[in-house]
């Protein structure tokens, strides 16, 4: 899939079969309306397309109002979800920058500038709820209208429902908010995971190896940090989880993570309140080292919620609620194998 950054580049591939929005997780609904976009655009002989956003629309109004609850939490990170477009088969992606000048833009502008002039498009595909440009004015009829007048074909798809339960990224966020892992997995048709690349953390698992003297080699973290602008990636889904690792190894790694801010000893911590995902593999591969992780991109399925976020007072406390979560971990996991 290409990726383009804005609409002023030459290698965009113009005639093209569009659909626009957000795609916050790329569930199924989205997923259902992706398939339909690409059978469209091979009827027509040409690319299939998705025009998103970034920041979320809703992120730049929280800003701008300095209103950080209007804000969603996000279901995926920037580049899971162009990974998840480009596994839908998408041919190229149109990444616009959601600011002042979009957000103000009359709709007919934007059908014009957007749609006409810069990608020339010969068929729309929208959801049955799409709303664009300044203070949402342009809905579906008119979109319509402009295609009957200027040539292009426009259609809408209608909600995609899974055991009678509407599919959008809203009914995803309630799932992980509170911890329904297997209803969010049904939802997205994928297990709900997070990717990026390894880092260095705090070290802190080499206090914790004192710690649990006689207990091992302590708890060995693989951390994912996530951005510290200003509409910073906010996480759906918070706490402690029973996780697989996969891009380690050729089979993925059981483990514990947590997703959060990760309440700290310290508060100078190198984190800076920032959002991590700390991963403990229960199993290392020893064919590893201890610094073979660093660098790498993994990918961490969250499929089980133990509970919560909680905040240690001590390493000595810390090192026995991670004991107890291994343990807790490893019990879901072996029950889960038995029912496969």
């Amino acid at each position: 899939m290409k990726i383009f950054r804005g609409l002023r580049h030459p290698g965009i591939a113009p005639g093209c079969a569009l659909t626009i929005g957000n795609f916050d997780g790329v569930h199924r609904g989205h997923q259902a309306m992706l398939a339909l976009l690409r059978n469209e655009a091979a009827h027509r002989n040409v690319p299939s397309c998705v025009m998103t956003f970034e920041p979320h629309p809703r992120d730049y109004f929280a800003a701008v109002l300095n209103k950080p609850d209007l804000a969603p939490p996000r279901i995926t990170t920037f580049r899971d979800k162009l990974a998840e477009l480009a596994n839908c088969g998408v041919d190229q992606t149109v990444v616009l920058p959601f600011n002042a000048t979009l957000a103000s833009q009359p709709p007919e502008e934007f059908i014009n500038d957007m749609l006409v002039r810069a990608l020339s498009v010969r068929y729309v595909l929208v959801g049955d709820d799409f709303r664009f440009g300044a203070k949402r004015a342009g809905d579906y009829a008119m979109l319509d209208a402009a295609g009957v007048a200027q040539g292009f074909d426009v259609a809408r798809m209608q909600s995609y429902e899974v055991h009678g339960l509407r599919v959008s990224s809203t009914a995803v966020r309630e799932a992980l908010a509170a911890g329904r892992m297997d209803e969010a997995a049904a939802l997205l048709g994928r297990p709900y995971s997070i990717s990026g690349r390894v880092v260095h953390g705090r070290k802190l698992g080499r206090a914790l190896a004192e710690s649990a003297a006689g207990k091992g080699d302590g708890f060995r973290t693989l951390n994912l940090r996530f951005s510290r602008r200003a509409h910073a990636w906010k996480p759906a889904a918070s706490g402690i989880f029973v996780v697989e690792v996969h891009g380690l190894t050729d089979q993925p790694l059981p483990g514990v993570a947590n997703l959060g801010v990760r309440p700290s000893l310290d508060p100078h911590d190198v984190n800076g309140g920032r959002v991590l995902l700390e991963t403990h593999v229960l199993d290392w591969p020893a064919q590893l080292g201890d610094e073979g992780a660093y660098g790498k991109i993994i990918r961490v399925d969250l499929l089980h919620k133990l509970h919560d976020e909680l905040r240690y007072h001590s390493l000595a406390a810390l090192t026995e609620g991670i004991a107890r979560d291994c343990d807790d971990a490893r019990a879901w996991l072996a029950a889960r194998d038995k029912r496969i």
